[in-house]
């Protein structure tokens, strides 16, 4: 009975085991990963809101008083300057989302290393038992 335990069968399944626990680590960590990048997606959106939201309402009170200030003199100026001012800046905001959304990490790039690490390894496992075999 005990090389019946110790047999190709029994080599099998622990084999067919090990595949299902690596298959459910990797299933865990791309459950984690989609997570995590949809909570920070959820953080940026709702953080990127919040400051446009009061940069908005505080730049056009900020234009708004720098019109009036001018207004006897030179308003016209004053609203062309301010204008140009808004305009400058969601150019540069479009540029610095634009550097942000290239330098962000590959979706799911943990899991792909580790998968690929995985690789490497049984190869290097298949390798290593032909190696065995042939002295």
């Amino acid at each position: 009975m005990a090389d019946a335990d110790q047999g190709p069968l029994a080599a099998l399944r622990r084999m067919l085991a090990t595949l299902i626990e690596l298959a459910r680590t990797r299933a865990e960590l791309l459950s984690v990963e989609v997570e995590e990048q949809l909570e920070y997606a959820a953080k940026l959106l709702l953080l990127g809101a919040a400051a446009m939201y009061f940069g908005s309402l505080a730049l056009l009170l900020l234009a708004l008083t720098i019109v009036i200030a001018f207004w006897d003199s030179h308003r016209l100026l004053a609203a062309m300057l301010v204008t140009g001012a808004f305009a400058a800046t969601a150019l540069a905001a479009g540029l610095a989302t634009a550097r942000r959304l290239r330098r962000r990490p590959r979706f799911l790039s943990a899991t792909a290393g580790e998968l690929r690490r995985d690789a490497a390894a049984l190869g290097d496992e298949d390798e290593g038992e032909n190696e065995g075999e042939d002295r």
